[in-house]
């Protein structure tokens, strides 16, 4: 494990208890200067680990409840006329955050999901001719109810697409809730206020990982993975050149939280599932089948290949 980051883990797995491995993705996803979907059902600890992810680096916070009525204009801003300055004046809204929690991103209208989904791809938002640029760094954290709770709204594949990673937390193990329950209402609001890492440094580290080298080889292993979904005529949503990209700075990201400077294979694997799975499955809501069309695909292909 890289050394630099282990303050970070320390604090959030404080935070959300035994969960290391969905942390690290969570992680990586940041790192990557992606945007993650998390999709559980409630009281799962979607919040905190988004207010702790904020928390670590000293990053602007913001929580965005996703509902029926929500408006772009409520998420985005709006242009108010100023009666004494006899000229309109832009007030952002709550996306002009370093970390935006998207609570329950699918009980939302499409219409106000395509707003903040055009915001995640841009990293600006327009109003009325006027472009706003979006602070860095600029994370999105979407958590989604399963589809089988009343008032969803699916997100569209072209959609699910935008976004670096999904992950689900799950219950926690008996020890691990024993501790949770143990901690509750004394130290977990001390650990949530961390911050051993710097937004600075944060950006610093994006960029070094960049730099992180991929070998011809590795290139080849990923072409033959997208490959594979796309001429297999197994999948339904086979894999977009997006995914190919998503699929390389994850597995770059995860070398480097590894203590590497180079990408190697078991680096594709161990991101492949939360990178590939919700775009194989689209808009699917059975996880279990997700997970089982990317193992299968990473079974089908042989990383040592010529």
């Amino acid at each position: 494990m890289n050394k630099s980051i282990t303050p970070v883990l320390d604090v959030l797995g404080k935070t959300i208890i035994g969960k290391s491995e969905q942390l690290k993705l969570a992680l990586t996803c940041l790192l990557s200067n992606g945007h993650l979907l998390i999709e559980d059902l409630p009281g799962m600890g979607k919040t905190s680990l988004s207010h702790a992810l904020a928390s670590a680096f000293g990053l602007a916070y913001s929580r965005i409840q996703f509902t029926s009525d929500l408006l772009p204009a409520d998420m985005l801003g709006a242009n108010i006329f100023d009666v004494q300055k006899q000229q309109f004046s832009f007030h952002p809204g709550p996306i002009f955050n370093e970390v935006v929690l998207a609570d329950e991103i699918n009980r939302a209208s499409p219409k106000t999901q395509s707003a903040l989904l055009e915001a995640m791809e841009e990293r600006q938002v327009s109003l009325d001719g006027t472009t706003h640029t979006l602070p860095q760094p600029f994370f999105v954290i979407a958590t989604q109810n399963p589809m089988h709770q009343a008032g969803t709204y699916p997100l569209p594949e072209s959609q699910l697409d935008r976004f670096l990673m999904r992950i689900t937390l799950g219950y926690p193990n008996w020890e691990a809730e024993r501790t949770m329950l143990k901690r509750s209402g004394t130290t977990s609001g001390v650990m949530a206020s961390s911050q051993p890492v710097s937004k600075q440094q944060l950006i610093a580290w994006q960029q070094e990982i960049t730099q992180v080298h991929s070998a011809n080889a590795i290139i080849d292993y990923i072409l033959r993975l997208v490959s594979y979904s796309r001429e297999s005529g197994e999948f339904a949503n086979p894999l977009s050149p997006r995914a190919s990209k998503a699929i390389l700075v994850s597995a770059r990201a995860w070398a480097w939280l590894h203590g590497r400077d180079h990408v190697i294979p078991e680096d594709v694997q161990e991101v492949f599932t939360a990178v590939a799975e919700h775009r194989l499955r689209g808009s699917a809501t059975d996880s279990d089948m997700n997970s089982q069309f990317s193992g299968k695909l990473m079974a089908a292909v042989d990383p040592l290949a010529a």
